[in-house]
């Protein structure tokens, strides 16, 4: 038996092993929305943000498995859940075979999970574009200075409160295949101090099933970048099928680390006369006119740069191409005369959804609302519903985390949120002063966010 942050048990050849994992996050926020304008109520709230329990470990050598669900706020949700066969070799190194639920290949951040990812949530571009983890099969490889990974997915895994889009049409879902390269050149430790240089790129593509929903964006990037705060940039359900593509950076100097990404999402509106509609009309799916004829597909983008400092610790590099966990020099502990470690962090974030001749065109005004919605003239958006949709939110961030040990941090983060370009509507916006029809332009949303965060 082995101690890593929660027991490890294993055979005495190695055969088997099993470890308990799980995490727990309590949150904290209170945030001013600029109720004036975004119509908003001002926030302070508490929530489990992540409450997991799983187990991880291996089968006869060459499987490992993975088994995770979060119970957080009464929402039961599996997470990771896959089957990974490591037992070919390839110059010293495996050739990767994963079946499950697991994150598609996209962006550093995400790639890095939750418990070592620097701020509260992970840049808005990221939560915005759906960008998760996916029922799928995956095969990857990864050696000392580079990496490959590719994979074939369909849906997530449901929830507890998942219901059925369409009442009796499940037979076609959606498909995703999704890519990742990076090349570390620089990837040592020089005398105890670690030295990375990383740089890689990634590509997605999704094709909706002829009974789901289209996709929406914006729906999972919340103001000010904390969790609880309303979502000020959004689009309806529009898009049949998109391609996601983004290039990432960052690099580890001892205490110093800094990373920056940058993606795009090119948007393909639905074709054909008719779109799907909830509840099907005349018992077809596509019983809805489509409200996008004529008008240019979109493109969204955003990007993110980050920076932080530690005092007392260091990040670590894992091979497959992300931030691993913190190293603590004296964690604090009884009689250990050690104070932990102290990570200080800035960061500024943009998420663009405001295409010019998507939104001249009437794009955002023309879409549909549905699931939940009677397919009938109050789902075209020509009211004061259609506000905050396709703008602009850029959002700066200080913070620092108290590192008590190796699997304990105490978090804090300060961030705003700045609001513009968004199309012009009629009626006006009644939040806004007289001759500003322009959604939330000029809004600010701010908050202050606290996490106690332990995991095993």
């Amino acid at each position: 038996m082995k101690w890593k942050g929660a027991p490890e048990f294993s055979s005495k050849d190695g055969k088997f092993k099993m470890k308990v994992r799980g995490r727990l996050e309590a949150d904290y926020e209170k945030a001013d929305q600029n109720t004036r304008i975004t119509g908003f109520p001002d926030l302070s709230a508490t929530e489990f943000r992540r409450a997991r329990l799983g187990v991880e470990g291996i089968l006869w050598y060459d499987y490992k498995y993975v088994f995770e669900i979060d119970f957080a706020n009464d929402v039961v949700r599996v997470k990771d859940a896959y089957l990974q066969y490591q037992g070919f070799r390839l110059a010293d190194n495996p050739v990767l075979f994963r079946i499950g639920n697991f994150k598609t290949f996209n962006t550093f951040q995400d790639e890095t999970s939750d418990r070592f990812v620097d701020n509260m949530e992970r840049a808005a571009f990221i939560n915005a574009w759906d960008i998760d983890r996916q029922i799928g099969f995956g095969t990857m490889y990864y050696a000392k200075h580079f990496g490959l990974a590719g994979g074939v997915f369909g849906e997530r895994a449901p929830s507890n409160q998942d219901q059925p889009l369409f009442p009796g049409f499940t037979g076609d879902e959606d498909l995703t295949l999704a890519g990742r390269a990076f090349v570390s050149p620089i990837n040592r430790e020089t005398n105890g101090v670690p030295q990375v240089l990383h740089f890689g790129a990634s590509i997605r593509n999704r094709q909706s099933g002829d009974d789901q929903p289209l996709f929406q964006y914006g729906n999972n990037a919340h103001g000010a970048d904390l969790h609880m705060t309303n979502t000020p940039v959004l689009t309806g359900r529009i898009g049949d099928e998109d391609t996601f593509w983004g290039v990432e950076g960052a690099t580890l100097w001892g205490p110093f680390a800094f990373q920056g990404e940058y993606g795009q999402l090119d948007v393909n509106l639905p074709g054909g006369s008719f779109i799907r509609s909830n509840p099907p009309g005349a018992g077809r799916l596509a019983s809805a006119t489509n409200p996008f004829i004529g008008i240019p597909d979109p493109t969204f983008n955003g990007w993110y740069i980050e920076g932080s400092w530690f005092f007392g610790g260091h990040k670590t590099y894992e091979e497959d191409g992300r931030w691993g966990r913190p190293v603590v020099y004296h964690p604090l502990f009884h009689g250990s005369g050690g104070w932990g470690a102290l990570q200080v962090i800035g960061s500024f974030d943009v998420l663009d959804q405001s295409d010019n001749e998507f939104n001249n065109a009437g794009g955002c005004r023309n879409t549909r609302l549905f699931p939940g919605s009677v397919p009938n003239s109050a789902n075209n958006q020509l009211n004061s519903n259609s506000i905050p949709l396709c703008g602009e939110m850029q959002t700066w961030k200080v913070g620092a985390n108290w590192f008590m040990n190796d699997y304990v941090r105490l978090m804090f983060q300060y961030s705003e949120s700045d609001l513009s370009d968004y199309p012009f509507f009629v009626p006006q916006n009644p939040k806004l002063p007289p001759g500003k029809n322009n959604g939330f332009d000029d809004a600010t949303i701010k908050g202050f966010g606290m996490r106690m965060q332990v995991d095993w």
